[in-house]
Protein backbone atom coordinates (compact mmCIF):
# COMPACT_ATOMS: atom_id res chain seq x y z
CA UNK A 1 0.00 0.00 0.00
CA UNK A 2 1.27 3.57 -1.19
CA UNK A 3 0.47 6.71 1.16
CA UNK A 4 2.02 10.38 -0.12
CA UNK A 5 2.57 12.65 2.68
CA UNK A 6 2.91 16.20 2.62
CA UNK A 7 4.68 18.43 5.53
CA UNK A 8 3.84 22.00 5.56
CA UNK A 9 4.26 23.39 9.37
CA UNK A 10 6.47 25.92 8.81
CA UNK A 11 10.07 26.82 6.49
CA UNK A 12 9.84 23.41 4.94
CA UNK A 13 7.76 21.66 1.91
CA UNK A 14 8.18 18.31 1.67
CA UNK A 15 6.86 15.45 0.02
CA UNK A 16 7.50 11.69 0.86
CA UNK A 17 6.01 8.35 -0.66
CA UNK A 18 6.51 5.20 1.79
CA UNK A 19 4.81 1.97 1.25
CA UNK A 20 4.17 -0.65 5.00
CA UNK A 21 8.37 -1.51 4.89
CA UNK A 22 10.10 1.21 3.10
CA UNK A 23 10.59 4.99 2.46
CA UNK A 24 10.51 5.38 -1.49
CA UNK A 25 10.50 8.79 -2.01
CA UNK A 26 11.43 12.27 0.37
CA UNK A 27 12.04 15.47 -1.21
CA UNK A 28 11.55 18.95 -0.21
CA UNK A 29 12.36 22.58 -0.41
CA UNK A 30 12.71 24.87 2.26
CA UNK A 31 12.20 28.46 2.76
CA UNK A 32 15.01 30.53 3.36
CA UNK A 33 14.59 34.55 4.74
CA UNK A 34 14.94 36.14 7.74
CA UNK A 35 13.21 33.90 10.24
CA UNK A 36 10.18 32.41 8.76
CA UNK A 37 7.68 34.92 8.08
CA UNK A 38 4.60 33.00 8.02
CA UNK A 39 2.72 34.45 4.35
CA UNK A 40 6.13 34.22 2.81
CA UNK A 41 6.57 31.15 3.62
CA UNK A 42 3.16 29.93 2.11
CA UNK A 43 4.01 31.27 -1.12
CA UNK A 44 6.77 29.65 -1.23
CA UNK A 45 5.28 26.38 -0.55
CA UNK A 46 2.41 27.15 -3.10
CA UNK A 47 5.17 27.98 -5.41
CA UNK A 48 7.05 24.59 -5.02
CA UNK A 49 4.21 22.67 -4.26
CA UNK A 50 3.85 21.04 -7.45
CA UNK A 51 7.36 20.44 -8.20
CA UNK A 52 8.32 18.89 -4.65
CA UNK A 53 5.28 16.57 -5.64
CA UNK A 54 6.65 15.73 -9.16
CA UNK A 55 10.21 14.65 -7.53
CA UNK A 56 8.63 12.66 -5.07
CA UNK A 57 6.84 10.72 -7.71
CA UNK A 58 9.79 10.58 -9.56
CA UNK A 59 12.10 9.42 -7.11
CA UNK A 60 9.88 6.27 -5.86
CA UNK A 61 8.88 5.16 -9.55
CA UNK A 62 5.19 5.63 -9.33
CA UNK A 63 1.94 8.02 -10.11
CA UNK A 64 -0.61 9.97 -8.45
CA UNK A 65 -3.04 7.10 -9.71
CA UNK A 66 -1.03 4.74 -8.16
CA UNK A 67 -1.11 6.24 -4.75
CA UNK A 68 -3.83 4.86 -2.38
CA UNK A 69 -4.06 7.38 0.56
CA UNK A 70 -2.46 10.81 0.79
CA UNK A 71 -1.76 12.63 4.59
CA UNK A 72 -0.77 15.72 5.18
CA UNK A 73 0.66 17.57 8.00
CA UNK A 74 -2.74 18.98 10.12
CA UNK A 75 -1.00 20.49 12.84
CA UNK A 76 0.96 22.17 14.72
CA UNK A 77 2.00 24.90 13.04
CA UNK A 78 1.74 27.90 11.10
CA UNK A 79 -1.70 28.27 9.97
CA UNK A 80 -0.59 30.10 6.60
CA UNK A 81 1.91 27.31 5.82
CA UNK A 82 -0.63 24.21 7.03
CA UNK A 83 -3.29 25.28 4.53
CA UNK A 84 -0.90 25.01 1.49
CA UNK A 85 -0.27 21.35 2.43
CA UNK A 86 -4.17 20.48 3.54
CA UNK A 87 -5.39 22.41 0.27
CA UNK A 88 -3.43 20.68 -1.67
CA UNK A 89 -3.81 16.88 0.05
CA UNK A 90 -7.52 17.80 0.01
CA UNK A 91 -7.53 18.41 -4.50
CA UNK A 92 -5.56 15.13 -4.64
CA UNK A 93 -7.80 13.22 -2.56
CA UNK A 94 -11.00 14.48 -4.29
CA UNK A 95 -9.48 14.35 -7.98
CA UNK A 96 -8.44 10.74 -7.42
CA UNK A 97 -11.35 9.50 -5.42
CA UNK A 98 -8.66 8.22 -2.40
CA UNK A 99 -9.17 8.62 1.28
CA UNK A 100 -7.26 11.03 2.99
CA UNK A 101 -5.50 11.13 6.80
CA UNK A 102 -4.70 14.02 8.49
CA UNK A 103 -1.64 13.56 11.34
CA UNK A 104 -0.25 15.36 13.84
CA UNK A 105 3.09 16.18 13.25
CA UNK A 106 4.87 16.24 16.29
CA UNK A 107 3.48 12.26 16.39
CA UNK A 108 4.88 11.82 13.03
CA UNK A 109 8.38 12.67 14.50
CA UNK A 110 7.90 9.57 17.52
CA UNK A 111 6.29 6.95 14.88
CA UNK A 112 8.72 7.48 12.01
CA UNK A 113 11.73 7.48 14.79
CA UNK A 114 10.41 4.27 16.01
CA UNK A 115 9.73 2.47 12.55
CA UNK A 116 13.15 3.20 11.34
CA UNK A 117 15.06 2.35 14.58
CA UNK A 118 13.09 -0.83 14.44
CA UNK A 119 12.29 -0.06 18.61
CA UNK A 120 8.82 -0.30 20.21
CA UNK A 121 8.82 2.24 23.29
CA UNK A 122 11.43 5.09 23.92
CA UNK A 123 11.00 8.08 25.86
CA UNK A 124 11.37 10.59 23.21
CA UNK A 125 13.26 13.86 23.30
CA UNK A 126 12.03 16.07 20.71
CA UNK A 127 13.90 19.05 19.45
CA UNK A 128 12.82 21.47 16.85
CA UNK A 129 12.50 25.29 15.64
CA UNK A 130 8.71 25.63 17.20
CA UNK A 131 8.70 22.42 19.81
CA UNK A 132 10.83 21.13 22.62
CA UNK A 133 9.12 17.89 24.38
CA UNK A 134 9.87 15.00 26.46
CA UNK A 135 7.09 12.28 24.98
CA UNK A 136 6.32 8.52 26.38
CA UNK A 137 3.75 6.44 25.70
CA UNK A 138 1.01 6.07 28.54
CA UNK A 139 -2.55 4.75 28.76
CA UNK A 140 -3.21 5.10 25.10
CA UNK A 141 -1.95 8.80 24.30
CA UNK A 142 1.73 10.15 23.95
CA UNK A 143 2.11 11.85 27.09
CA UNK A 144 4.33 14.99 27.60
CA UNK A 145 6.43 14.17 30.61
CA UNK A 146 8.35 17.76 29.84
CA UNK A 147 8.41 20.94 27.54
CA UNK A 148 9.40 24.66 26.72
CA UNK A 149 7.38 26.94 28.49
CA UNK A 150 8.28 29.76 25.61
CA UNK A 151 10.53 28.79 22.56
CA UNK A 152 11.63 26.28 21.03
CA UNK A 153 15.38 25.15 21.43
CA UNK A 154 15.68 25.69 17.74
CA UNK A 155 13.83 29.01 17.63
CA UNK A 156 16.46 30.15 20.31
CA UNK A 157 19.21 28.82 18.48
CA UNK A 158 18.14 30.57 15.41
CA UNK A 159 17.38 34.06 16.82
CA UNK A 160 20.78 34.16 18.58
CA UNK A 161 22.11 33.16 15.17
CA UNK A 162 20.61 36.14 13.80
CA UNK A 163 21.78 38.51 16.02
CA UNK A 164 25.74 37.35 14.90
CA UNK A 165 24.68 37.76 11.53
CA UNK A 166 24.79 33.76 10.42
CA UNK A 167 22.51 32.08 7.82
CA UNK A 168 19.19 31.01 8.31
CA UNK A 169 18.72 28.25 9.62
CA UNK A 170 22.31 28.20 11.48
CA UNK A 171 22.45 24.76 13.64
CA UNK A 172 26.00 23.73 11.91
CA UNK A 173 27.86 27.21 12.07
CA UNK A 174 26.73 27.27 15.64
CA UNK A 175 27.66 23.73 16.35
CA UNK A 176 30.90 24.94 14.63
CA UNK A 177 31.75 27.76 17.35
CA UNK A 178 30.24 25.54 19.88
CA UNK A 179 33.06 23.27 19.28
CA UNK A 180 35.71 25.84 19.50
CA UNK A 181 34.12 27.99 22.74
CA UNK A 182 34.48 27.66 26.31
CA UNK A 183 32.18 27.87 29.13
CA UNK A 184 31.83 31.51 30.74
CA UNK A 185 29.55 31.11 34.04
CA UNK A 186 26.32 33.13 34.87
CA UNK A 187 23.80 32.30 32.09
CA UNK A 188 20.44 31.51 33.30
CA UNK A 189 19.68 27.76 33.67
CA UNK A 190 15.96 27.29 34.02
CA UNK A 191 14.84 24.24 34.87
CA UNK A 192 11.02 24.31 36.30
CA UNK A 193 10.11 20.46 37.98
CA UNK A 194 10.12 18.42 34.54
CA UNK A 195 9.75 21.81 32.04
CA UNK A 196 12.45 24.10 31.12
CA UNK A 197 12.35 28.00 29.63
CA UNK A 198 14.54 29.05 27.17
CA UNK A 199 13.74 32.82 26.34
CA UNK A 200 15.88 33.90 29.87
CA UNK A 201 19.00 32.28 28.64
CA UNK A 202 18.39 33.78 25.17
CA UNK A 203 18.53 37.46 26.62
CA UNK A 204 21.17 37.19 28.48
CA UNK A 205 23.55 35.62 25.86
CA UNK A 206 22.03 38.40 23.34
CA UNK A 207 23.22 40.97 26.25
CA UNK A 208 27.15 39.51 26.45
CA UNK A 209 27.58 39.30 22.09
CA UNK A 210 29.51 42.66 22.89
CA UNK A 211 31.90 41.66 25.86
CA UNK A 212 32.64 37.66 25.27
CA UNK A 213 34.03 35.91 22.37
CA UNK A 214 31.45 34.63 20.02
CA UNK A 215 32.09 30.92 20.54
CA UNK A 216 32.39 31.43 24.14
CA UNK A 217 28.43 32.98 23.83
CA UNK A 218 27.52 30.23 21.91
CA UNK A 219 29.29 27.41 23.62
CA UNK A 220 27.69 28.46 26.81
CA UNK A 221 23.95 29.30 25.49
CA UNK A 222 24.20 25.88 24.04
CA UNK A 223 25.57 23.71 26.32
CA UNK A 224 23.34 25.61 29.09
CA UNK A 225 20.23 24.74 26.57
CA UNK A 226 21.31 21.05 26.14
CA UNK A 227 22.20 20.69 29.58
CA UNK A 228 18.59 21.26 30.70
CA UNK A 229 16.91 19.56 28.12
CA UNK A 230 18.93 16.20 28.91
CA UNK A 231 18.45 16.81 32.49
CA UNK A 232 14.74 16.73 31.94
CA UNK A 233 14.76 13.71 29.58
CA UNK A 234 16.95 11.84 32.32
CA UNK A 235 14.19 12.39 35.25
CA UNK A 236 11.32 11.09 32.46
CA UNK A 237 13.67 8.02 32.18
CA UNK A 238 13.60 7.32 35.60
CA UNK A 239 9.71 8.18 36.19
CA UNK A 240 8.65 5.91 33.08
CA UNK A 241 10.90 3.10 33.56
CA UNK A 242 11.91 3.38 30.18
CA UNK A 243 15.36 2.08 28.78
CA UNK A 244 15.57 2.64 25.54
CA UNK A 245 16.25 7.19 24.83
CA UNK A 246 14.99 8.44 21.05
CA UNK A 247 16.23 11.85 20.03
CA UNK A 248 14.53 13.89 17.14
CA UNK A 249 13.23 16.79 15.33
CA UNK A 250 16.02 19.00 13.41
CA UNK A 251 18.06 19.76 16.29
CA UNK A 252 18.94 15.84 17.05
CA UNK A 253 21.46 17.12 13.78
CA UNK A 254 23.50 18.15 16.84
CA UNK A 255 26.95 16.50 17.51
CA UNK A 256 27.17 17.86 21.11
CA UNK A 257 23.43 17.03 21.98
CA UNK A 258 23.64 13.52 20.50
CA UNK A 259 27.24 13.15 22.82
CA UNK A 260 25.31 14.66 25.89
CA UNK A 261 22.06 11.85 25.33
CA UNK A 262 24.32 8.51 25.06
CA UNK A 263 26.40 9.44 27.82
CA UNK A 264 23.03 9.88 29.90
CA UNK A 265 21.78 6.68 28.46
CA UNK A 266 24.73 4.85 28.97
CA UNK A 267 24.41 5.90 32.35
CA UNK A 268 21.49 4.40 33.39
CA UNK A 269 21.79 1.11 31.17
CA UNK A 270 19.51 2.15 28.26
CA UNK A 271 20.17 2.08 24.76
CA UNK A 272 20.07 5.08 22.60
CA UNK A 273 18.96 5.93 18.87
CA UNK A 274 18.89 8.87 16.78
CA UNK A 275 17.03 8.29 12.93
CA UNK A 276 18.86 9.16 9.63
CA UNK A 277 19.34 13.47 9.65
CA UNK A 278 16.46 12.85 6.87
CA UNK A 279 14.09 11.58 8.73
CA UNK A 280 14.84 13.92 11.61
CA UNK A 281 14.23 17.37 10.29
CA UNK A 282 10.77 18.01 8.74
CA UNK A 283 9.89 15.61 6.15
CA UNK A 284 7.34 14.19 4.02
CA UNK A 285 7.98 10.55 4.89
CA UNK A 286 7.46 10.92 8.24
CA UNK A 287 4.01 12.37 7.20
CA UNK A 288 3.21 9.68 4.90
CA UNK A 289 4.43 6.92 7.31
CA UNK A 290 2.22 8.31 9.89
CA UNK A 291 -0.84 8.63 7.34
CA UNK A 292 -0.43 4.97 6.56
CA UNK A 293 -0.25 4.10 10.04
CA UNK A 294 -3.31 5.49 10.88
CA UNK A 295 -4.91 4.38 7.72
CA UNK A 296 -4.14 1.06 8.14
CA UNK A 297 -5.67 1.33 12.03
CA UNK A 298 -9.24 2.57 10.56
CA UNK A 299 -8.40 6.38 10.41
CA UNK A 300 -9.76 8.85 7.62
CA UNK A 301 -10.05 12.47 7.74
CA UNK A 302 -13.50 13.82 5.88
CA UNK A 303 -13.45 16.79 4.09
CA UNK A 304 -15.32 18.93 6.68
CA UNK A 305 -12.28 17.41 9.13
CA UNK A 306 -9.33 18.35 7.57
CA UNK A 307 -9.01 21.96 8.52
CA UNK A 308 -5.90 23.06 10.20
CA UNK A 309 -4.78 22.66 13.98
CA UNK A 310 -2.55 24.94 15.16
CA UNK A 311 -2.17 24.33 18.49
CA UNK A 312 -2.61 20.55 18.29
CA UNK A 313 -0.88 19.16 21.09
CA UNK A 314 0.94 15.84 21.18
CA UNK A 315 -1.18 14.61 24.04
CA UNK A 316 -4.88 15.34 22.38
CA UNK A 317 -3.57 12.42 19.95
CA UNK A 318 -5.53 9.20 20.55
CA UNK A 319 -2.90 6.26 19.57
CA UNK A 320 -5.64 4.08 18.03
CA UNK A 321 -2.38 2.10 16.27
CA UNK A 322 -0.92 1.01 19.44
CA UNK A 323 -3.73 0.06 21.51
Amino acid sequence: MLCLGVEGTAHTFGAGIVDEHHVLANTQHSYMGIGIHPRKAADHHAEYASSVVDDALREAHVSLSDIEVFSFSQGPGMGPCLRIAATLVRTLSLKYEKPMVGVNHCVAHVEVGRWSCGIDDPVTLYVSGGNTQIIAYAGERYRVFGETLDIGIGNMQDVFGRGLGLPFPCGKEMDDMLARGSYIPGLPYTVKGMDFGFSGLLTEAQKRISSHKKEDIVHTLMMNAYSMVVEATERAMSATEKTKLLLTGGVAASPKLKEMCGIMAQERDATFYVPHPSLCRDNGAMIAYQGLLEYMHGKTTSLAESCVRQKWRTDEVDVTWRK
